[in-house]
């Protein structure tokens, strides 16, 4: 999926000021679809202060950091959602394919499926349930 001139990293086809944008910037999600889109956008953009404050405290890392030598980051390539499910009034399971490559490796198709809470109106990143 090639990213259209302009539009948003998270690959919805909008803006970055009109999607992840105001996220980025401190507007809640308006469900666990569009948070999770945040969240790679995030990751392309190397935001990984936006990465910890979506993440849900219980699952949280301490620390988040990016190596500092570019050749060993991954370069996002592009992101597939292929489900978004409501699973109660206030979670929700998102399953998704991101696509990356580091250095002049093969391209890696990264499959999750996540799991998503929403609390005070905020939602955040709890988990990612295990393959089977």
């Amino acid at each position: 999926m090639k990213p259209v001139a302009g539009a948003c990293d998270c690959g919805s086809g909008r803006p970055y000021g009109r999607c992840c944008g105001p996220l980025h910037a401190g507007a809640p999600a308006p469900d666990a679809e569009a948070l999770m889109r945040s969240r790679y956008s995030a990751y392309v953009r190397g935001d990984a202060g936006y990465l910890l404050r979506s993440w849900h405290p219980s699952t949280r890392p301490a620390t988040l950091g990016f190596d500092p030598d570019a050749r060993k980051r991954p370069v996002w390539l592009g992101l597939q959602v292929k489900s978004h499910v409501p699973t109660g009034a206030d979670t929700a399971e998102v399953v998704f394919v991101a696509k990356y490559r580091i250095g002049g490796g093969s391209v890696v198709r990264m499959r999750e499926h996540s799991r998503f809470v929403r609390e005070h109106g905020h939602w955040s990143y709890l988990d990612a349930v295990p393959p089977p």
